[in-house]
């Protein structure tokens, strides 16, 4: 993540996002540098436009974040990932709700009115 970061400062700071630039950042930061990594995230980076993938990733909502990483050059294989939206709220159809609203407030409705 710490490479990511030194990029985004670099960006920030309108310098050159190249290995020397890149490898400065993260020794000065106190970051253990592998030249692999410096060299693969400058070619992940190469033709993407940073601040329009912040731009996009900060419009995207917190469920749709996996869509997002890749949406900001996270997917090297070059296809997009087809991301399926599913609801976290539980079906409320049961029969037995109905039975725990009755039961003298103690459901999850008196709780939230």
């Amino acid at each position: 993540m710490e490479y990511v970061y030194a990029a985004l400062i670099l960006n920030e700071t309108d310098e050159e996002i190249n290995e020397d630039n890149l490898t400065g950042v993260l020794e000065a930061a106190g970051v253990d540098v592998e030249e692999s990594r410096v060299k693969a995230l400058v070619a992940a980076l190469e033709d993407v436009d940073i601040d329009e993938a912040v731009a996009e990733a900060a419009a995207v909502p917190a469920a749709g974040g996996a869509a997002g990483g890749a949406a900001a050059g996270g997917d090297e294989g070059g296809e997009e990932e087809e991301v399926e939206e599913t609801s976290d709220v539980p079906d409320t159809t049961d029969d037995d709700e109905d039975e725990d609203d009755d039961a003298g407030g103690e459901g999850l409705g008196e709780l939230f009115g």
